[in-house]
């Protein structure tokens, strides 16, 4: 307080705009710095929301299905076609000539270990880096524990109570993907799109047959 001059009035104004000026240059520092700190953290909560995100959609294809058969199967489709080319040659029976569900899973669980390989915790990444290991050398994996690791992240992460240890919660595999639309409904569309083709042709040569027997009808004289 001892360089403000409040003697005359040149020297309050001067005193009033130079503590309005150093108020605004306060005020303004604060609104920059509240700013930085909520962009940084609108950043880091759009991170978070991502990656939960991508480890819910892939605890949702790795332990979407507690029933039937909860292995991954490694093998691709040149393996099933190999497969089923042995078995007409042998004359075996039991080979699915037809289902490519176990391929379709299997392509599910490889993007899902991607995904967790890349986003996951310490814990999951070497239980996805293994799981990737063995399927490429051939081996089926199961992915229960997997599947309860990322449990246990993501409940932690949303602040849920994690699921009682004496909760007995059955093995947990990837899911069955949706089948496929068969060829009855494209059929189905077909006969549907040539029905209205039909229709319209129809209706067009209705419309010429009109108008070419009125372009051959005689004109009737006048009447006197």
């Amino acid at each position: 307080m001892r360089g403000l001059d409040f003697s005359s009035w040149q020297g309050l104004l001067t005193t009033l705009a130079g503590l309005a000026l150093i108020t605004v240059i306060g005020v303004g520092i604060r609104l920059l710095v509240m700013q930085t700190v909520q962009e940084r953290r609108a950043r880091e909560n759009s991170q978070i929301n991502e990656r939960l995100r991508t480890l819910i959609a892939a605890y949702k294809v790795l332990g979407g299905s507690f029933t039937g058969a909860l292995e991954v199967d490694p093998r691709h489709l040149r393996d099933l076609r190999d497969l089923r080319v042995q078995a007409r040659e042998t004359g075996a029976d039991g080979v699915d000539e037809g289902s490519d569900r176990p391929r379709r899973i299997r392509d599910a669980v490889e993007a899902a270990l991607s995904d967790i390989i890349l986003l996951g915790t310490d814990e999951q990444v070497r239980l996805a880096a293994q799981a990737a290991h063995d399927l490429a050398a051939g081996r089926p994996i199961h992915t229960d524990a997997l599947v309860v690791s990322l449990r246990d992240f993501i409940r932690s992460v949303l602040d849920l109570e994690p699921v009682p240890s004496s909760l007995s919660i059955p093995r947990q595999g990837p899911a069955r993907p949706a089948a496929s639309k068969g060829k009855g409904e494209g059929a189905k569309g077909e006969g549907r799109q040539g029905g209205g083709a039909g229709m319209g042709a129809a209706g067009l040569g209705a419309g010429a047959g009109m108008g070419a027997g009125a372009a051959i009808e005689p004109d009737r004289d006048p009447p006197r």
